[in-house]
């Protein structure tokens, strides 16, 4: 586990974005079409990313996982929708401030499947909220169906909870789920009874 200042970030750009096509089965492509935007949430206050190297022998160390965030803000795309659909689904005015007044934006989280089931994403994710100073932690992720996937078996085990299911982002016709816990994490977050 690494944590990646803004140049080594920039110098890794293509890795980290082929990560992150790799592991959400994206077409090839699709890095070109990301790599202006995780470049522009480079310069957003509060940004940091943490990636996860393998090293061998003869090797430096590749990117198996990636993952970035920011302190999220009512001027940014995502919170705008967010705040959006809460307000949609019922939320209360002050309800939906106190979410969105003081948080941390989970962005992205990826590790290559050949990597994965080894510990790495909760390493990066522990490593990436480890000393934030926000509220809270937000993300968006894809519904899977009963939530079966490794990143859903995460974010539940690490305490995360619903703040909006089933919600359709502009310009997306997948649903997602936005989801949230409280900062800091716990070093170890007990077992659900």
């Amino acid at each position: 586990m690494v944590d990646l200042e803004p140049t080594q970030f920039r110098a890794r750009l293509d890795d980290a974005l082929a990560v992150y096509v790799t592991a959400m089965g994206y077409p090839r492509g699709t890095e070109y079409h990301r790599a202006p935007m995780w470049t522009e949430h480079m310069t957003r206050p509060g940004w940091r990313a943490v990636g996860a190297l393998e090293t061998t022998n003869d090797s430096p160390g590749r990117l198996v996982g990636v993952a970035y965030g920011y302190t999220g803000s009512a001027r940014q795309w995502w919170h705008q929708q967010v705040r959006t659909g809460m307000r949609h689904s019922g939320w209360h005015h002050d309800d939906i401030d106190a979410v969105l007044g003081d948080y941390f934006e989970l962005t992205e989280l990826h590790v290559l499947p050949t990597a994965q089931g080894h510990g790495l994403g909760e390493a990066l994710l522990r490593r990436l909220l480890r000393g934030r100073t926000e509220r809270r932690v937000l993300l968006s992720t894809p519904e899977v169906a009963d939530e079966d996937n490794r990143a859903w078996h995460l974010y539940r085990r690490l305490g995360f909870d619903d703040v909006l299911r089933r919600f359709r982002f502009t310009g997306d016709s997948r649903p997602f789920a936005v989801l949230g816990r409280s900062l800091p994490v716990p070093d170890r977050v007990s077992p659900l009874a």
